[in-house]
Parts: C-alpha cells; structure tokens; sequence
C-alpha cells in the first residue's frame, strides 16, 4: 500500500524531519486488542515510528475487519483506517503452543496492548504476572468495560454503553426528547485509546527506574473524565443536569442557527466580551443594557437565541460568517463530510490523506497527529491482509524453521 499524496501534516519541519528518527522508533509494541479502543492507542504508537504486531485469532481474525463498510478485499474500509501501520500475526492464544509464542515476542516487546474481559489472559496463563515474568519492563495497557476491579468489572461493554453508564447519553439531545447516542457512536473506543497511549507514554518514560507496570483503563472513564463540573454541582447544591439539545448551561447564546439557505452555524458567546462582539455583528447594541452578563442571558436565553436565530435566518451561511468572522466571533459552519472535504483549511492542514490499498484502490483516510516539527508520524501502510506477516515474525524473532511454521499452520495454531 502506498500514499498518493504528501502525508506530511502541515506544522512539520521536513528537513529537520529527515534528520530524527520517528519518537517510537525502536519501540516493539504487541497488539492483542480487538475493535478499536486498545489497538487505537497501538496504532498511535505504529504512527510515530513503533513496529506494531498484531496478534489476531487464525481465520477469523480481528472482528474489526468485519465492522463498517465492506470492501473488494473482504475486510472494511474502518480496518483499513484503523489498522494501518501494523503487522498480522496469526496467533491462537488458547494453545500452549500460542502461549509459547506470545511469550516469546513478549520478551523482545515494549509495550502490549490488549482489551478482552478481565481474566481473559490469566486463563490462558498470559497475564500480567505471567508476562511480567517473562519481561520485567514490559509496560501493559488493559482496557475493558468496567476496569480489572469493581462489582461491574465481569460484564461486557462496548462504546455505547460507556456513554451510558458514564453520563453523556443521558446529556445528548432536546430537553423534551430521549437520551441520544453522541455523534460517534465508538468516542469511547478512541477516547480510551488515547487515554490508553498516554499512559504507556508515562510507564516508559519511568521504566527505567520501576520497571514495567500494568495500565488499567476502563471504557467509560475517559468519558466521566470530560462531563465539565456535573459531580461537583451535583454535591453543592443537588442539581442534575439534563438535555440542552444545541445549548450549554454555561453560556447564551451557544449553539446551533439555521441560516436563510438551510445551512447552520455554529455559534460560541462563551463570555461577555464575545457577545458585545455579537451585538455590534446583529447591529442590536441594545442587547447590552440589560443582557451583558452572562447570568443575565442564561436566565433569559429562550429570548436571547430567539433573536439570534432570527438573524441567522435572514442571511446564507457565507454572509453570516462574513459576519460573525468580522466581529471576532468564534463560529463555524456545521459541516458534513462532503463540505469537510471540499474545505480548503482542512485541505491545507492535511488533515485527510489519500493512500492505495491493494485489491481496495484509493482510500481516504485521517492523517496523523498532533503535527511534530522534527519526528513528525508518518502512514506506511492501511490495514494488513490476516495473516500476512506471520512468517516473517516467527522466523525472524523467533527463529522458527519453515518446517515448524509448516506444522504450527497445519494444526491451526497460526
């Protein structure tokens, strides 16, 4: 697979690019991890220089491959996206056989990732202890529904029920309607996967002085982690926040305007000097004797957005933020991805890229980031064939013969 345009994100020093190796180059990262939170934070690491191995059942592979739109090659356009960088290692891990080998790449890896319920590794005698052993600087990153502790700790849970359990459905949607699925329905998944890669980043960088750990993550907590301050007004004064549909509780007007071609914007007055800003943009001046603090918009915000709304509705979408960008107003069109394709900021920052899969054709896909100047990442490759590195890995880490492949193919083990 290769990339048929510059890959480079826009805030990269290319030639101080060429000169650094990749941040992760040199690290190994195992990546046993199934869907996307888990192996999202193994790909992050594959982004930026790591070799990432993944380890997926024989046949039937990771169910990620099977997830989202279908392609000519028989796996997704989502495996594609997300597996990119990595290399597939066939592997049954409830065989003793699988257990051998897996110990035996663990202790030439950095980093393993993984995402099965708990107690799913101890099972088959791969868990931390035993991995650990084995490698006493591995650093690994588990990530399951509930946590490796606590009551729930047993039960299933994807994304949506991270949403769920942590809040946020209960926050998306119109006051008078029902809890709704925000946007993504795998935020969850990505979430934790960055949560996940930040916590590998800080195990390595004191490695050296501790030795390996055991990063532990459940799927909701990233999640709770970003609800604002709902806990903290809860125990001051018993409030529980519910649906705003478009609005905010902390803010007037803040949320979305249909303009006068059926297109809508975006608006956020996020403190009062913004919305002086606004006045001046809607030519009501007026609004400021008696609405200039924010307390005084949000006790009287059905009347405050109804006059914006209005205003909006008498301009298209580019004359109302000519407008709003004039008056120094943070707005921006609500964009499908027909119009984020087609905008030229996204264009000039690099944000999608386009690479050629084998078999597939041309792919669009996100770029990588954050933008480094001097060890930038880089997209190598989309999402491998199951399998297709399965020799190499065995034969040249672990130095098995053709021979012993062949028998370990024969029996189903790889």
């Amino acid at each position: 697979m290769t990339c048929s345009d510059d890959q480079t994100p826009q805030a990269t020093d290319t030639a101080s690019a060429a000169q650094h190796a990749p941040p992760m180059s040199g690290i190994r990262v195992l990546d046993l991890g199934s869907f996307i939170a888990a192996p999202f934070a193994a790909a992050i690491f594959g982004e930026f220089g790591a070799e990432v191995i993944k380890v997926e059942a024989p046949k039937a592979g990771d169910p990620l491959r099977r997830f989202g739109t279908p392609t000519e090659r028989g796996d997704t356009l989502c495996w594609l996206s997300e597996a990119r960088n990595k290399k597939s290692l066939t592997l049954d891990l409830r065989t003793r056989e699988g257990r051998e080998i897996l110990l035996g790449l663990a202790r030439q890896s950095d980093v393993l990732c993984e995402n099965f319920r708990p107690g799913t590794l101890e099972k088959w005698g791969l868990g931390p202890k035993d991995l650990l052993h084995t490698n006493p600087n591995i650093v690994i990153l588990r990530i399951s529904g509930y946590g490796q502790t606590g009551p729930r700790k047993d039960l299933p849970g994807f994304a949506r029920i991270a949403h769920a359990y942590a809040g946020l459905a209960h926050l998306t949607g119109m006051p008078d309607g029902p809890p709704l699925t925000p946007g993504s329905t795998s935020l969850a998944d990505y979430m934790s996967g960055l949560y996940g890669a930040i916590g590998v980043l800080m195990a390595l960088r004191v490695r050296e002085q501790v030795g390996g750990q055991v990063i532990d993550l459940a799927l909701y907590e990233p999640i709770l982690r970003a609800l604002d301050d709902i806990a903290a007004t809860y125990v001051k004064d018993g409030t529980i926040r519910g649906r705003l549909g478009a609005g905010t509780s902390n803010a007037c007007p803040h949320g979305h305007f249909q303009t006068a071609d059926g297109k809508w914007i975006a608006v956020a007055c996020s403190n009062d000097k913004v919305f002086a800003r606004f006045t001046k943009a809607m030519g009501r001046p007026d609004l400021l004797t008696s609405h200039s603090h924010v307390a005084e918009r949000l006790a009287d915000s059905e009347h405050i957005d109804g006059i914006v709304a209005q205003w909006f509705s008498a301009r298209s979408v580019a004359e109302a933020l000519s407008d709003c960008e004039e008056a120094d107003v943070p707005c921006a069109p609500v964009n499908t991805i027909a119009d984020i394709l087609a905008d030229p900021h996204i264009a000039a920052r690099r944000n999608l890229t386009r690479m050629e899969a084998a078999s597939v054709g041309t792919c669009m896909v996100p770029n990588v980031m954050p933008a480094l100047s001097k060890t930038p990442g880089r997209l190598e490759r989309l999402g491998p064939e199951l399998g297709e590195a399965t020799f190499e890995i065995l034969t040249e880490r672990l130095g098995l013969d053709a021979a012993t492949y062949a028998e370990l193919a024969k029996a189903g083990i790889v």
